[in-house]
């Protein structure tokens, strides 16, 4: 059984005789008491020896769900009552980036944060409402975005601080679980906690509390990599409407979204929700975690979240949320596959589902889940196979029927900068094309057309140039 149920039923393992170590450590960082319990119960659970993987077992599919197209009903006076939060500590590492992901140019000269901002500023003067906003930055992005967002003025709410930071947490030597030390940049001894903690972080902070002592009882969670997750005023009255603590928008999975994590109900008789994810699954179970007809629905990340409800569970756990723990082997220093290995904490923000009685989930159309992960995703959303509304989202476009390109670049095109290598005259029109691969180091021209399957490659190793045309099934340069 999932190691956070067995908590949640009231079994506290030993504290290890490590712990008062890694107290003191964190400490010292000046990190926040909340963030302290979040990591101790973290890692008490590591030690305890306790079982960290979900059994097909322990759980069973989820055969329905509530149907956003089902929904009408709008009450914008909620929007009052409603702060919008995105996450935005991620630097965009694993595209070559040295800043906020949500800084990257898409179109238009237009960042994802310029989006955001757009949004919420065009929705605040179509509803008359003052829509809260706020951001999760990290250490590493706070300084750039707040300097990008001074253009957008009046995006702050009164009283409301526009950012607060997320956490960091020690890094666990893998042989005897002690704080992991690596003197030539201690920096290394510390990782991100995983945006499970986004509940530490909001009390740790002060956040909660203050939202809290302003009137505010919604918050509507994203991450600012997902263009598709804008404010909704028919999701925020449904919200409202049920009474319950804890949502979470799902979409269909299909076999592109397999080796993701996955929705399901606790046990075989419950109707009390959870998430696993792959890290949760036991090597056993893949094929019936892969399974996208038995287990139908993933996460977003959209996550609808009663402050009020927030603050008794901390209240009632003692200070923490027992999120369920995900254990991941490193090494200390990330670039250097010798050096000490380590395990890092890690926990998920949608898997509190499972620590609010009467949570619900509901299934949304995939255009609200639009994640840039990869260059692949960065040229499919800057091609013309979506558009931009109005109110400032990106969508697909009618005549795409709600399926995005399937685009598989080369691994020379990995980072931001070899993707303005290969489209260098902006994007290719992809509006009809079903699959675009692109093998081989070459240069698109303007006014390149893909249509239905289209594979373009070059063998050689000397860069060539696709000339303008239309092209589709396989060319070779």
């Amino acid at each position: 059984m999932g190691q956070s149920l067995s908590n949640l039923c009231g079994i506290k393992p030993a504290e290890p005789p490590q712990w008062a170590a890694f107290e003191a450590k964190m400490k010292a960082e000046g990190l926040s008491e909340a963030a302290i319990a979040a990591f101790k119960h973290n890692f008490v659970t590591l030690a305890s020896g306790a079982n960290l993987m979900i059994s097909e077992w322990d759980i069973s599919p989820v055969s329905s769900l509530p149907d956003y197209e089902q929904l009408s009903a709008e009450d914008p006076a909620l929007l009052g009552k409603t702060v919008m939060l995105k996450l935005n500590g991620g630097l965009g590492t694993g595209m070559g980036l040295e800043k906020a992901k949500s800084l990257l140019t898409l179109r238009d000269r237009m960042t994802f944060l310029d989006f955001i901002a757009k949004q919420t500023l065009h929705m605040r003067k179509k509803y008359g409402v003052e829509l809260a906003f706020m951001l999760m930055n990290s250490f590493s992005t706070s300084a750039d975005t707040l300097k990008a967002l001074k253009t957008y003025k009046g995006l702050a709410t009164a009283g409301v601080d526009l950012e607060f930071q997320q956490n960091k947490a020690p890094k666990v030597t893998a042989s005897d679980l002690s704080p992991a030390a690596w003197p030539a940049n201690a920096e290394h001894e510390w990782c991100p906690p995983g945006h499970g903690d986004l509940y530490p972080a909001l009390v740790g902070s002060g956040t909660l509390d203050k939202l809290l002592a302003k009137g505010f009882k919604y918050m509507f969670v994203s991450n600012s990599d997902n263009l598709g997750a804008t404010m909704d005023l028919k999701l925020l009255t449904w919200f409202a409407q049920s009474g319950a603590p804890f949502a979470m928008e799902c979409a269909k999975r299909t076999d592109a979204d397999k080796k993701g994590g996955h929705l399901a109900k606790k046990g075989m008789f419950s109707s009390d929700l959870l998430l696993r994810e792959s890290a949760q699954c036991p090597d056993s179970d893949e094929a019936k975690f892969q399974d996208v007809k038995r287990h139908q629905f993933f996460n977003t990340n959209n996550l609808w979240i009663d402050l009020e409800a927030l603050k008794a569970s901390f209240t009632k756990y003692g200070g923490m949320l027992p999120l369920p723990v995900i254990k991941n082997s490193k090494t200390v220093d990330p670039r250097d596959k010798k050096s000490t290995k380590v395990l890092q904490l890690e926990t998920a923000m949608g898997s509190a589902i499972e620590c609010f009685p009467g949570a619900q989930a509901i299934l949304i159309p995939r255009s609200r889940f639009a994640p840039v992960k990869t260059t692949n995703d960065m040229l499919a959303l800057a091609s013309d196979a979506y558009e931009v509304t109005p109110d400032h989202r990106m969508v697909l476009k009618a005549e795409r029927a709600g399926v995005p390109p399937n685009v598989k670049l080369d691994g020379c095109y990995k980072f931001v900068d070899g993707l303005n290598g290969l489209i260098p005259n902006g994007p290719p029109s992809m509006l009809k094309c079903s699959k675009l691969t692109i093998e081989g180091k070459m240069v698109l021209e303007a006014g390149v057309v893909f249509e239905g399957e289209a594979k373009v490659v070059n063998a050689s190793s000397e860069a060539k140039t696709l000339k303008a045309g239309t092209y589709t099934g396989t060319v070779e340069l």
